[in-house]
């Protein structure tokens, strides 16, 4: 299985997480929602193989210009498929920028962290390993339990940086 062949190959800490494969990726998403009896379709499929398709996070209305004429594509139906994205944790939304990206371990929930270039303005997620069990810890210290967690780190990127 794809996404647990991604999830296995994670165990450093800063090992980018995007999935590398679409095609192998999509057909795993798609037997991953079935078995938590949901339904990819061809909008939500669609969304997602844009998002993977894309080179950096994706705002909702290019997902929108770019899903030719799938079904009465509006605003709404688009945000309802990211949403539904989210859930299956199939992707995340980095708030700082408004925009979407695909993620590539979907099969055990987790705290999404992104590096994010001022510059380019890509955006990488790491499986931060220390940084989810420093987040969990500290977090539970105080009395809390998190439920979803996004963190974001602004800089420049390795391309920018040379």
């Amino acid at each position: 299985m794809v996404i647990m062949a991604v999830t296995q190959a994670l165990t450093s800490a800063n090992t980018p997480c995007s999935p590398q494969d679409a095609d192998a990726f999509l057909a795993e998403a798609e037997a991953m929602v079935a078995q938590r009896g949901q339904k990819l379709t061809p909008i939500r499929r669609k969304v997602l193989q844009l998002l993977l398709e894309s080179a950096e996070p994706a705002k909702a209305y290019n997902l929108l210009e770019n899903l030719d004429g799938e079904g009465a594509a509006k605003p709404p139906t688009v945000y309802r498929a990211l949403d539904f994205l989210q859930s299956m944790g199939l992707a995340h939304k980095i708030e700082s920028l408004n925009a979407y990206v695909a993620c590539g371990h979907a099969n055990h929930a987790h705290s999404a962290v992104f590096i994010i270039c001022d510059i380019c303005g890509g955006a990488e997620e790491l499986h931060a390993v220390s940084t989810n069990s420093a987040l969990t810890e500290e977090t539970e210290a105080a009395g809390f339990t998190v439920h979803n967690a996004v963190i974001e780190a602004h800089g420049i990127c390795r391309n920018c940086a040379s």
